[in-house]
């Protein structure tokens, strides 16, 4: 199953352990080099399909200040999406680093 690029640095953000939905957000600009940049109803609208498709799942919930604080965790099946969406990426670009790597060594620009 493809990943959308927010879905994907989603379920990375959660790769070690669950988190409420700003750290989600900040951890997924992170990791994504600032090039996920995740509104509310990005984040949240991700967060419902990932859940509705068993890939995350409420952790817990807590008040703060207030205000419900709910935090995400990423299930074994959301794992293995996550793994399988790295091996799909990281095949596809070994697929355009061999042919650049063949179109140089015949001096092809």
């Amino acid at each position: 199953m493809e990943l959308r690029p927010a879905s994907y640095f989603v379920l990375a953000a959660l790769l070690d352990g669950p988190l409420h939905g700003y750290a989600i957000a900040a951890r997924a600009r992170e990791l994504s080099g600032d090039n996920v940049r995740l509104t509310a109803g990005t984040l949240y609208g991700a967060l419902e399909r990932l859940s509705g498709r068993g890939l995350v799942r409420v952790e817990r919930e807590e008040t703060v200040e207030g205000r419900l604080r709910r935090y995400y965790a990423l299930t074994g099946e959301g794992r293995e999406a996550l793994v399988a969406e790295a091996d799909r990426l990281a095949s596809a670009a070994r697929v355009v680093k061999r042919r650049r790597s063949a179109r140089v060594a015949r001096g092809v620009a």
